[in-house]
Order: C-alpha cells, then sequence, then structure tokens
C-alpha cells in the first residue's frame, strides 16, 4: 500500500512538472518572423545552443552573401535588414553550418526537391501575388494518357464562379520549366494568384488555367512517391512525347470534362524555360490547335535548319498572339533574340517583351502578370 502512495505521489509531481513546464511555454511570447516594416524586416530564430547563427536571403547579391544574426536576451537570434524592393524572396538560416527554414515562417514553396520559406514583400509589382478578394478554385486531376502509357497528374485552375455557373471559359495550358513539375506555376509561380486579381480587376479574360507534368516519366510530383519510368531520351519518339501528349491526351480530356470552349482562338500556350521549348515545339508541330502562343525564358539555336518551314506552317494555319518574353541578363537571350530574328524573316507578327534580370520566377510571374491581359481579346 506504501508503494502504490509513494508511486502515486511520485506521478503527481510528474504531472506538475510536465503542467508547468506546459504554461511556461503558453505564456512565452510567441517568436515572430519575418516582420515585415514600413523600411525595415526582422528575422527571428530561436537556437538557444548554437554559437554562430547567419541569414541568407534570395535579395542578397551572391549566394555567398549573408548576414550573422546576434542572440538577445531570451536566447533568440536576431536581425533587422533594410526592407528590398517589392518582390517574392526566399531565405534561409545557417544554424552553425546547417541550412535550416523558419521555424515560424508558415510560407514555404517548394522548389524542385527543395523547400524553402518565403518572404513576400507588399507593393505595386507583388500585388497580384497576394490572395483576391473573389478567389479560384485548384483542383488536382488525374488523367489516363495512352500516348507516354500511364496515369498522369495535372493542376486544373477554375476562375471564381465556375462551379455554380453553366459558362465556357477559353483555356490556358501553362506549363514549367526543367527541375519542375505540376505543381511548379501554382506555387512558386503564384499562378492562381495572379490570374484571380487579373480577373477581379477585369484586366484579364475570365479562363481555366491548365498546369501539366512535363516529365514523361513522372506520372506526378516526386511528392507523391510515386515510382518514375526509365525512358530512352535517344529514341526518336522521345523528343516529341510530351508535346504529343498535351494535343492528344490532355486537351481531349480537358474539352470533356471542364466547360470550355474547343476552339483554337480559345486555346493558349505558354511555358517556361524547358516548357518554353515545349511550347515552341507543340505549336510548330501541330500548328493552328493554338491561337495564343507565348514562349517564356526561351528561343531557338541558329543552327536549327528547319525553323523557317515550321514558322511558316505556324504561319499559314494563324494565330492570334504571338508573344517571347526573356530577361536581358538571362543565358537563354541570345537564343531568344534568335528566335525573334526568325519570327521578323518569316512576317509573324510577334511581340518581344525585354526585361531587366535573368532565368529567374521574379521575371516568370511579370510575364504571366504581363501576357495574361493579352489572351483571349
Amino acid at each position: 500500500m506504501k508503494k502504490k502512495i509513494i508511486s502515486a505521489i511520485i506521478c503527481l509531481f510528474i504531472f506538475a512538472g510536465t503542467f508547468a513546464q506546459e504554461l511556461a511555454n503558453f505564456r512565452r511570447a510567441p517568436v515572430v518572423s519575418p516582420e515585415i516594416g514600413e523600411k525595415t524586416v526582422t528575422f527571428r530564430i530561436s537556437a538557444p545552443q548554437a554559437k554562430l547563427v547567419r541569414l541568407y536571403g534570395s535579395w542578397m547579391r551572391s549566394s555567398d552573401s549573408s548576414l550573422n544574426m546576434s542572440k538577445d536576451t531570451a536566447d533568440i537570434w536576431v536581425v533587422t535588414i533594410q526592407r528590398p524592393p517589392e518582390e517574392l524572396y526566399t531565405y534561409n538560416f545557417i544554424v552553425d553550418g546547417l541550412n535550416v527554414n523558419d521555424p515560424n515562417n508558415v510560407f514555404l514553396q517548394r522548389d524542385g526537391t527543395r523547400y524553402l520559406s518565403v518572404l513576400l514583400v507588399p507593393g505595386d509589382l507583388t500585388s497580384n501575388y497576394f490572395e483576391a478578394g473573389k478567389r479560384g478554385n485548384l483542383r488536382k486531376v488525374w488523367y489516363s494518357s495512352p500516348t507516354i502509357g500511364t496515369t498522369r497528374r495535372m493542376y486544373v485552375y477554375t476562375p471564381h464562379g465556375y462551379e455554380t455557373g453553366k459558362e465556357s471559359y477559353p483555356v490556358l495550358y501553362l506549363l514549367h520549366g526543367g527541375g519542375g513539375d505540376e505543381d511548379a506555376w501554382a506555387t512558386m509561380g503564384r499562378a492562381c494568384q495572379i490570374l484571380d486579381n487579373l480577373i477581379e480587376k477585369k484586366l484579364a479574360v475570365p479562363m481555366i488555367c491548365v498546369m501539366p507534368n512535363g516529365n514523361p516519366s513522372q506520372e506526378a510530383a516526386r511528392t507523391t512517391l510515386l515510382q518514375e519510368r526509365v525512358l530512352d531520351r535517344n529514341s526518336p519518339g522521345f523528343a516529341n512525347l510530351y508535346i504529343n501528349s498535351i494535343v492528344k491526351d490532355i486537351i481531349p480530356y480537358v474539352e470533356k470534362n471542364f466547360r470550355v470552349i474547343a476552339k483554337p482562338e480559345a486555346r493558349a500556350v505558354s511555358g517556361l524555360s524547358m516548357g518554353g521549348g515545349h511550347t515552341l515545339s507543340v505549336t510548330n508541330e501541330h500548328p493552328g490547335v493554338f491561337g495564343y502562343i507565348c514562349p517564356l525564358s526561351m528561343g531557338i539555336r541558329d543552327s536549327q535548319t528547319d525553323i523557317d518551314e515550321k514558322l511558316q506552317g505556324v504561319k499559314k494555319a494563324g494565330y492570334k498572339l504571338y508573344w517571347v518574353a526573356c530577361g536581358s541578363d538571362d543565358f537563354l537571350f541570345e537564343m531568344a533574340k534568335s528566335l525573334d530574328a526568325a519570327l521578323t524573316r518569316n512576317g509573324l507578327d510577334h511581340t518581344f517583351f525585354v526585361t531587366p534580370g535573368g532565368h529567374t520566377w521574379a521575371n516568370w510571374r511579370i510575364y504571366l502578370n504581363t501576357f495574361g491581359q493579352l489572351l483571349f481579346k
């Protein structure tokens, strides 16, 4: 009996100590990071045992740059910086040499196999990157792809009012770059927020946006843990396997399962980098399918001997808009200039939209925000 009483007392003390600790944690002021002020941004992380903590952000001039943080009396490491120009940035802490995300920031984005903390600085440039008042929906759709020989996944954005209305919509097929997947434009590109805002402000026509997975070896993003297939990249059919699946599998599925206008003048295709290459290929190989053609940060090599023939096919089939964009510091800028020259040489009316900067999402979000206002008008 005495042993039971002693055990009960010990358990009571353990419970009381645990409760006291939980209460102390509950009463502790939450760590706020990042804290965006009018002129500054403050970052904080609790790392009591750390000897050195540094901050790295994509707004810094080079990947070798980072800032030392200092520890306050509550064992919180802190650094305050001048507020960067309006833009969407990523950042991380370096704790005793280990890169870690901000545990107090729920805003993360996935870049391939990496997850990164996000700093979204408000301003005119980023106003359409925030949530709009009237928001559409984003669906994860599985569809059959006989061309590739498997079931695959794509993201489909439907504008505000789609579920409750009867209207049919034009469609933008938006393609990601190398290392990305069907999630890239929705997360890093803020495609849904941009389209929601443009539509709400009546700057863009309400549209559906289809974001497929451009890696034919994948059924879906690697986060699904689905095994990737081994495909022979040297096979003659590999080069056009994905673009053929867009025309033969994806478009028919969308036009059967969504309320869309199934006409070339109601179809647009755009993509960045690798997706820009897919944009050029699918329109060159299947002229007349898309009325709006918008390759981003991509072009052609001067050694491409059949480009004049391909572009003449596009010209003969007809189109509503041909819009090319690239950053002046992009490593593919010369290829984009070659595409511009080929379009001019072949008499294809087009726009060559050049911005500062390089091969970055900062530019690709601007491009979507810009050409999105020109579609289907």
